[in-house]
């Protein structure tokens, strides 16, 4: 069946390459005959308007465009297709709304940057004309295969893009550009080590490469490499180093280094400067939040709503603050700009997920629930997540790290200091670092990456050739997890010890430190390998509040399992089972905390925890809302309240739309 519909695509292609239409449309119509997967569906779409516009049949056209959107909202080259019907049909307003579309989600489209610049000649915009040029100019500077993978990465197509760019620079080795971009494709693909050096390498080549040195900061912002980001600013160029991008780095930087003041300080200046700035009121928003100052995150967010009003992000940023309330005023506003043809994707899953908490908080669940599942499809639409592949990966770790594995041996680095709190998002892991970050002896910082980048540096070719059966790998790629057991004891060691060095610049001087990444749960057997003391914590809480609690929240970054009820609920069964993997290769070195115990016993399990850690019991553990500290996490504004069960049971009233949930933990 798949040689089949291969086949009638390529037939397809070769049909419009000829100018045969007759041929094209009768393969489609083969084509939709068959049970295709969603990618050929895009695909034959795709293809389907693209004949249909050369045969002057437009209005079909547009509708396979709009069939293909409600796939993949954020296709860059159906709204390009959408241009060419609206300009032939003499609509130059929807040509232009559709176009400037095209070029959002995928800039390397030339073509739609010069109709653009056509229109806004024509209408005399001459700032967005300025615009226009300066992207044609630039993309016309780019070499043409450089300018096609950046095409095919904008489509999600990582693995031609990155063929057609290895090829280029096989013959242009150092070739600035196509760096760049095999370094963005290396992260989407989430190869960060490798899109890291990548961009270390270019910017030690091209140090003035302003674009390089942006995207090595976003880079390493999303690596949590704060200390990094602070360095590299503070060595640029003053002219360089003042602009509003590189402030905005510095600042955010600042925050997760938890220089809290200094960052403010640095919004505030960016914003006396000109308040017009909706992305810098945002993130001072965050940052109040951070500091536990509600009221003046909560009017940074509206000054950023203020500036940009179809700001989706500020939206659901006040309704993440779970304390704030909308109006029925704003709650109509919201709902108005949801439904604009003009609005982005991503500001539509801001507002669909903000509308969905504001109409909970007000009790209209149906309409809240409907709401909640439209911005949950629109996201896990423009992303590439596979619920069979996380499941495949957990049972990697499994097969990779047997039960015998936690035998006592001399390896690792023999630290004491961490403490990992690991589980699912959303499982009350904010609640539990509260309390322990509430101790004399223990340090609260935030969510680390360290071990992820650790896990993702064992996979490189540096790491590789030095894995310790030489005769096994030398010619053999052994992937993580699997090649934990080919490290030495002293590659462990300095691992361990490399974590404890790159996390020392968020820690006070405490003994004892956390690392609350919940999805260190996936890399116990790593952690235990190259940090055997490690204390850890398995946060657990009741599965329907759990996973509803996931299906709710949008995330900032990464939890690409959340946007389904039933990936999540998958998710969540597979958490369990690893888990119980883990138990019995270290069934007396990880701690398992109900969230519903802590509820219900609060000192009991506070004295338990303590215990386990082995620090004497301190009051201000049990007092832990009074505790003063920087918490980056949605729970930020509950865990400064007294221990209350206003998150248990959010879903019943939303019962009757659950279903995936219900039939698996019912």
């Amino acid at each position: 069946m798949a040689n089949t519909s291969t086949s009638l695509l390529q037939t397809v292609k070769q049909s419009l390459q000829q100018g045969r239409l007759d041929n094209a449309k009768a393969a489609l119509e083969q084509l939709f005959l068959l049970n295709i997967n969603e990618h050929e569906k895009a695909e034959a779409l795709y293809l389907s308007a693209v004949t249909c516009r050369l045969a002057k049949d437009f209005q079909h056209a547009i509708k396979h465009t709009d069939d293909l959107l409600g796939l993949r909202p954020d296709y860059g080259r159906a709204y390009q297709e959408a241009g060419y019907c609206y300009l032939a049909m003499g609509n130059q307003q929807a040509a232009s709304s559709a176009f400037f579309k095209a070029t959002q989600y995928n800039p390397a489209l030339l073509t739609s940057w010069q109709q653009l610049l056509t229109i806004y000649t024509q209408f005399n915009d001459h700032q967005a004309k300025d615009i226009a040029q300066q992207q044609i100019a630039y993309w016309q500077g780019l070499p043409a295969p450089i300018r096609g993978g950046y095409d095919l990465m904008y489509e999600n197509n990582l693995v031609d893009a990155e063929r057609v760019c290895r090829q280029f620079l096989q013959q242009h080795k150092h070739q600035p550009d196509a760096m760049m971009l095999l370094a963005e494709i290396g992260i989407q693909m989430k190869v960060y080590h490798d899109a890291e050096f990548l961009l270390e390498s270019c910017i030690a080549l091209y140090p003035d490469n302003q674009r390089a040195v942006s995207l090595y900061l976003g880079l390493l912002a999303k690596l949590g490499k704060h200390d990094l980001i602070e360095h590299q600013v503070t060595a640029l160029p003053a002219t360089v180093q003042n602009s509003t991008a590189m402030q905005m780095a510095l600042a955010n930087a600042c925050l997760g280094l938890n220089k809290t003041e200094q960052a403010i300080r640095i919004f505030n200046s960016l914003l006396t400067a000109d308040p017009d700035k909706p992305a810098v009121w945002l993130a001072l928003g965050h940052a109040h939040k951070t500091a536990g100052a509600a009221e003046q995150a909560v009017e940074a967010y509206k000054q950023a709503a203020h500036y940009h009003p179809s700001f989706g992000d500020a939206y659901w940023s006040l309704a993440n603050m779970k304390s704030y309330r909308f109006t029925n005023e704003e709650i109509s506003r919201m709902q108005d700009r949801a439904e604009s043809p003009s609005l982005s994707v991503d500001d539509k899953v801001h507002l669909c997920f903000a509308l969905g908490k504001a109409l909970e908080d007000s009790k209209q669940f149906d309409a809240s629930f409907a709401y909640y599942e439209k911005g949950n499809a629109l996201k896990k639409a423009t992303l590439s997540f596979s619920i069979e592949r996380t499941e495949q990966a957990i049972l990697q770790q499994v097969d990779a790290f047997p039960v015998d594995v936690g035998a006592p041996s001399s390896k690792g680095f023999p630290a004491p200091d961490p403490i990992f709190i690991v589980g699912m998002p959303r499982a009350g892991s904010t609640l539990i670092e509260q309390i322990l970050a509430s101790h004399s002896d223990i340090d609260g910082t935030m969510e680390l990456h360290n071990i992820l980048a650790l896990a993702s540096q064992i996979n490189t070719p540096a790491m590789q050739s030095q894995l310790a059966d030489q005769k096994e790998t030398q010619s053999t790629f052994v992937p993580y997890p699997f090649a934990v057991a080919h490290l030495t004891h002293d590659q462990r060691y300095q691992l361990g010890k490399a974590y404890i060095e790159q996390t020392r610049c968020y820690r006070e001087q405490a003994p004892f430190f956390i690392d609350k990444m919940p999805n260190n749960f996936m890399h116990i057997g790593l952690i235990k390998q190259i940090l055997p003391n490690a204390k850890i914590i398995d946060a657990r809480r009741d599965p329907m509040d759990c996973c509803f609690s996931n299906f709710k929240q949008l995330f900032g970054e990464g939890q690409e399992f959340s946007y389904s009820l039933d990936d999540v609920a998958r998710y969540y069964q597979a958490y369990l089972s690893l888990m119980d993997h883990w138990h019995q290769c270290y069934p007396d070195d990880i701690l398992t905390v109900h969230h519903e115990d802590v509820l219900d016993d609060l000192p009991g399990q506070v004295a338990r925890i303590l215990d386990y850690i082995g620090v004497p019991f301190e009051e201000a553990c049990v007092a832990f809302h009074q505790t003063q500290r920087l918490i980056k996490t949605p729970s930020a504004e509950q865990v400064r309240q007294p221990i209350n069960r206003s998150g248990q049971g959010r879903w019943k009233p939303y019962a009757s739309h659950l279903d995936a949930l219900n039939k698996r933990f019912h």
